[in-house]
């Protein structure tokens, strides 16, 4: 059954009433009968004997619990007299993403541009609150809000070259696809519980372009508690903060949920762990966390190597203080109209000693893995030898990113390094093998991205360019789109976009690049993010 505000506001003061009556009728009883014991009246009957002190005192303390819960439900109708709409405790932390994306989602819009509430009591007052949805529970021992993040697409590949030959002159072929696909979808369930500063972050996630294989359906989320503005801890799924696309800004990037080829290759991916983050200064602030792995999708418990060894960090600087203005301000491009010219820095270090066997099956999905740079994953049996298969490797890579936003314009860049050594194998290697096989591997990458407000709120262009230095090959990928916003918010965005690939070394089927891919390819993305 459906109330509207009105209806619960009449309950509640009846409510109320009634309360007030029974409190009057004990304490003129409570009066009467104190009197009577001054002195019966002399036509009293045996049901109307005075009552004894600790009988009066138990009415005395009756009416006192009824007082009470007169003043609380006078408090509770207090807001909605007031606003139209319950009180909604402060957010003391924003829910980071744990993508594929369960990425960290931020708000769709920026405050200013919240729906504005019916006044009319026969409509459901389902508060909207940017970076949390529609508030769907509000009571004093928490609230939920639920958000959604989906997206339709279509895809054409058909520019590719269909094969491509890797490092080691093995020739491959490229799937080239041309299709129509809701490809993501984010059911996300966010609030607070019993103290506003324990909040949890709850969703299910699908990606429908991986129907079939495994982990296609997430159910995950985290929990965490804010201390104060300067630590936050968490436990539960998210996103290493190994790059600047991976520190929660999804899905607030130019494009609609596809990095630059060089972040792909080289960024840590989602998994299980925990966290701090927070401020250290009101313009520097950290995050870091300690995980399973570098990527927990497709990895059961069973097959992770035990060692917890994972650790991901970001350092955070904003030397003018705006650069993340509004709700969205984390993502890439000034759609929020920096008036003040705003700067940001950073820098992120990421290791961990992965095993083969926590790593994701080939036909795994939505995963980042230890690859060449012409795209082969390094547990390739024979890769470097007949016989010869790495089974561990150590992983470390850092990154340094800056930017700046101004009057709806933006430019944006990171440079990566990347080293992986420490190698060992599945069996004994001779020294005639160890001389084929590299002790250490090390890669650098760079991307840049540029934008401009074209119509304020409304119109959106840009560009992009990255590239990987790498031992096996120097991939380079480069894009060119615009965004068009109807109603001048980040909820919903029609995105279109030409993309030039040459050798990509990373791809699934989620991203519109395949590995080896090299030619053009476009796609069209109606988004919706609330």
């Amino acid at each position: 059954m459906v109330f509207t505000l009105s209806q619960m506001c009449g309950v509640r003061w009846r409510y109320r009433i009634a309360l007030r009556t029974a409190m009057l009728v004990l304490i003129i009883n409570v009066v009467c009968f104190g009197q009577s014991n001054n002195g019966p009246a002399p036509s009293a009957t045996p049901e109307d004997k005075p009552l004894k002190a600790d009988e009066r005192a138990e009415l005395l303390k009756l009416i006192k619990s009824l007082q009470e819960r007169v003043e609380k439900l006078e408090a509770a109708q207090a807001p909605l007299q007031n606003n139209g709409a319950a009180v909604e405790p402060a957010a003391t932390s924003t829910p980071v993403d744990p993508e594929p994306s369960p990425e960290s989602t931020e708000s769709p819009a920026p405050a200013a541009e919240a729906p504005k509430q019916d006044d009319d009591d026969n409509k459901f007052d389902g508060r909207y609150t940017p970076n949390l949805g529609f508030k769907v529970v509000n009571t004093e021992y928490g609230d939920m809000n639920i958000s959604i993040y989906t997206y339709v697409r279509y895809l054409n590949q058909l520019g590719l070259d269909s094969t491509y030959t890797d490092a080691f002159g093995r020739a491959k072929n490229v799937q080239e696809r041309q299709d129509v696909q809701l490809l993501k979808l984010q059911i996300k369930f966010l609030g607070w519980m019993l103290n506003p500063k324990f909040r949890y972050f709850l969703y299910a996630w699908t990606s429908n372009a991986n129907q079939g294989q495994g982990a296609q359906v997430v159910l995950a989320g985290n929990l965490g508690y804010t201390f104060n503005k300067y630590l936050t801890l968490g436990g539960g799924i998210r996103s290493l903060p190994g790059t600047r696309s991976v520190e929660g800004n999804f899905p607030f990037w130019l494009n609609v949920d596809s990095r630059h080829i060089a972040d792909e290759f080289m960024r840590p991916s989602y998994t299980s762990g925990i966290w701090a983050t927070g401020n250290i200064t009101d313009r520097l602030k950290y995050q870091a966390m300690l995980g399973n792995n570098m990527s927990t999708l497709g990895v059961p418990a069973s097959r992770l190597d035990n060692g917890f060894n994972t650790l991901s960090t970001a350092l955070i600087w904003f030397p003018t203080g705006d650069f993340e203005k509004g709700f969205s301000g984390q993502g890439w491009g000034d759609f929020e109209h920096h008036e003040k010219f705003s700067t940001r820095l950073a820098v992120h270090f990421s290791r961990s000693n992965e095993n083969k066997e926590s790593q994701p099956d080939s036909e795994q999905f939505e995963n980042t893995q230890l690859r060449l740079s012409d795209g082969t994953v390094i547990f390739t049996p024979d890769l470097f030898a007949p016989g010869v298969t790495i089974t561990d490797a150590r992983y470390r890579m850092t990154t340094v990113d800056g930017g700046f936003k101004y009057r709806g314009f933006s430019l944006e860049g990171e440079y990566f390094w990347r080293w992986l050594d420490d190698f060992k194998f599945q069996t004994v290697v001779t020294p005639e093998t160890l001389g084929q096989i590299p002790s250490r591997l090390f890669d650098h990458s760079f991307q840049i991205q540029g934008s401009a407000m074209v119509v304020p709120k409304t119109l959106q262009a840009y560009m992009g360019f990255s590239k990987i230095f790498g031992q096996y090959g120097q991939p380079r990928d480069f894009r060119t789109g615009v965004n068009f916003f109807p109603f001048k918010n980040k909820v919903i965005r029609w995105n279109n976009e030409a993309l030039y690939l040459y050798k990509s070394p990373v791809g699934y089927t989620s991203v519109p690049y395949p590995i080896g891919g090299r030619g053009w390819v476009f796609h069209s993305s109606m988004e919706l993010a609330f």
